[in-house]
Formats: structure tokens, sequence, C-alpha cells
């Protein structure tokens, strides 16, 4: 009986309110950035405005942890291994892998489709992040150079949109290589790997999943700054390495952890 209410009862009811909480937490995060937007010179709010949004979505993954919705373990993630100033690049299966990413990845931007930068519920905080746009073109390569070569890093996914359900990898754009180019910055790996229809393409997050779920983030390679390969060489060679890493159809995902109930814990950083 407990199992049954533990995996009929409380696991779809835990999902949906982990993203209540996802949608609370980000109200509450833009309506603290907001006014500092109304200040001149808003870039100098973009730390603390980053270290806060990275407080947040670590209390969230937090409890997706601790209430068995979802396990996330983190592979190598200790903070002296972590670069600063990098590009970290990354497969890019799930809609909550930036997230899940961003909770451990400290003073980091990421780049945003234009529709959410002009969401007012979501807007405020990525601009006094310093988020880049997505479709600025060479524009957008020369703001997340500039914001990289400022000393904080990038989260990119190359992909440009999640990966296509069956396959390994979508097929990936080189603007990432223009960027750590172009700030001389090194390039860090970063493997995902997520169970089946966990927010995947397809299937969107308000369609229950199968539950619990399960996330695993790697720290892969790192091509250091003065890297000899150029440009193609550099993303056919970060593509070969995101590829080697994905599992090339949903089915071959990382299994579910077995339904059992834990205390409130982090999630896991081996």
């Amino acid at each position: 009986m407990t199992r049954f209410l533990f995996q009929r009862v409380w696991l779809p009811v835990a999902y949906y309110v982990s993203w209540l909480f996802f949608g609370l937490g980000g109200l509450v995060l833009n309506l603290a950035c907001l006014p500092a937007l109304l200040f001149p010179r808003r870039e100098d709010h973009g730390p603390r405005a980053r270290a806060l949004t990275l407080r947040i979505l670590d209390l969230w993954t937090r409890w997706l942890h601790a209430s068995r919705v979802v396990e996330i373990s983190y592979h190598g993630f200790d903070p002296a291994r972590l670069p600063r100033a990098a590009v970290y690049v990354a497969n890019h299966p799930s809609l909550v892998d930036a997230p899940f990413l961003l909770a451990r990845l400290p003073d980091t931007v990421c780049i945003f489709k234009p529709a959410l930068l002009r969401n007012p519920a979501i807007g405020p905080a990525a601009l006094l992040c310093g988020y880049v746009r997505g479709d600025a073109g060479v524009d957008g390569i020369r703001a997340a150079a500039a914001r990289v070569a400022s000393g904080c890093s990038l989260l990119i996914f190359p992909e440009g949109t999640r990966t296509v359900p069956g396959a390994a990898l979508n097929p990936l754009r080189r603007g990432f290589a223009l960027i750590a180019r172009r700030a001389r910055a090194p390039i860090q790996l970063i493997h995902v790997r997520s169970s089946p229809l966990m927010a995947r393409k397809g299937h969107p997050w308000w369609k229950l999943p199968p539950l619990p779920g399960r996330f695993e983030f790697t720290l892969g390679e790192l091509i250091p700054a003065d890297s000899a390969l150029d440009t193609a060489e550099l993303a056919a060679h970060v593509d070969a390495r995101l590829r080697a890493a994905s599992p090339p159809d949903p089915a071959e995902a990382v299994p579910a952890p077995a339904p059992a109930l834990s205390p409130l814990a982090a999630p896991r950083n081996p």
C-alpha cells in the first residue's frame, strides 16, 4: 500500500507542485530584479542577480531530489574543478537542462530565446543577469564573447533546441566555437543524460512522465583556450565527443531510480 501511494499519489502530486514552486521562485526572482533595471549601469548588478538565480535554482533542485520526483546526480562538479570565464557546452535532451546546470555553475550566463527575454514573468531577471538573445546573429556572438571576456562563464546548447526523439544529437551550430575563440576562453564539455520523456521534445512538461525520473550531469573534456584546432575542427571535435556520450534513443537513457522515500538532501555530487 505504501509503495502504491508513493507511486500513484505522491509522485504525480509532487511533480506538479514542483512546477508550481518553479513558477513561484521565478516570480520572486523577477520581482527582486525588476527595480534594478531602472538604475543606471544595470550590468553592475549582474553578479548579484546571477548569484540569486543560482540559489533559487539550487533550492528547486533540492526539492526535486528530496521529494523523489527526480534524482539528480552531478559528476565532477567540484567547485575547484569548474573553470571560470569558460564556455560550457552541453547536449540538450530536456527542457530543464539549463535550470539544473545553472544551479551548479557559478556566475554563468546563457543564451535565451527572444520570446523569453520579452516575457514580463522571466525577462527582468534574464536581462539583469546578462543573458544573451539567441536571434542576434553576429551581434549575439560578440555580446556572448564580451560576457565571457569580462569574467563570467557562458552555458550554451549548440543543438539550438532539444534533441529530436530517437537521435543521439541534433546537428551542432558553430557559434560556441566562435565565441570561445573571440573571448580566448576554454571550452568545458558537459554530458547530459535523462530518463525518457522528462520534458523532452514532443512531450511537454505538463504531461506526466514516468516517475521518478533521473538526470545525470557529467563534466567532460576541457579544451584549452590555446587549442591548435581551428573553428571548424573545434566544432567537429565537440560534436564527436558529445555524440559519443549521448544515448541514440530515449529508451537507452538513464533508468529511473527505485521508488523509495528519502529525507531532504542535496542532489548528489560524487
